[in-house]
């Protein structure tokens, strides 16, 4: 009798103990599996937003070294940039050097939004457009009125030499001259006097055009950009003083 007892006190599990125990382990993978799933999930998500937001700074930061490297040409660009209420020209100085060590020349910038009808919503991208490097006041003059051409109606000669960048649902641009910021469009990018608050003095569309003291670049990002909403980016002359007290 004590051997039967034995016996019986050594039986395993039963069917349904093993059915229940699998359950309930199937139950756990599957719950972890879910859990491991959201954290993969949240990890593309913000991966995304990083490389939306890094790109984002790299052609932010492309816009300030275009603005920083501003070489004015005389008879062409007295200003060194101008703005037609579309697109944004300027002459730089190029960042590359000849194979021989000189000294490249300036490029024609050009900067622009354009539509992009098939994604709705007036949704649209902003592009920059860059002339090889120019040596000559002729292949200047001939840059220059292709970058404008460029801005109102590309051809495939003009795109070939433009970057798409960025989604952007619109933008606006603004100068700092007079102790006052303004439409650059109001003074015809011409030098003007300080205006007052009631009228104060008419812009002088006659002078020579000068470089703005500081340029306000304010952008509206669709959210793909991962910096949804509006943001603002202000570049200040280097060799600007304000003196108003």
């Amino acid at each position: 009798m004590a051997h039967q007892h034995r016996r019986h006190t050594q039986r395993g599990f039963t069917l349904i103990e093993l059915l229940i125990a699998i359950t309930l382990m199937a139950v756990m993978a599957g719950m972890s599996w879910r859990g491991l799933d959201g954290l993969m999930r949240t990890r593309n998500i913000t991966q995304t937003q990083v490389d939306q937001i890094t790109v984002m700074q790299t052609v932010l930061a492309q816009w300030q070294a275009d603005l920083d490297a501003m070489q004015p040409v005389p008879t062409l660009n007295d200003a060194g940039v101008t703005w037609d209420g579309q697109t944004l020209r300027l002459t730089r100085r190029a960042s590359t050097w000849r194979v021989d060590g000189s000294d490249a020349g300036l490029w024609v910038v050009a900067w622009t939004r354009r539509d992009t009808p098939q994604a709705g919503n007036n949704q649209g991208v902003w592009v920059r457009w860059q002339s090889p490097a120019l040596q000559t006041r002729a292949s200047l003059q001939q840059a220059w009125a292709q970058a404008q051409r460029w801005g109102q109606n590309p051809s495939s000669e003009d795109q070939a030499l433009e970057t798409t960048l960025v989604p952007l649902n619109l933008w606006q641009i603004s100068y700092f001259r007079g102790n006052a910021w303004s439409n650059p469009l109001s003074s015809g990018d011409a030098a003007i006097g300080s205006a007052s608050s009631n009228g104060g003095a008419l812009p002088n569309t006659s002078a020579t055009p000068v470089t703005p003291d500081a340029i306000r670049l304010l952008l509206e990002l669709p959210a793909q950009t991962g910096l949804r909403g509006r943001i603002t980016l202000d570049w200040v002359r280097p060799n600007f003083s304000n003196t108003k007290t």
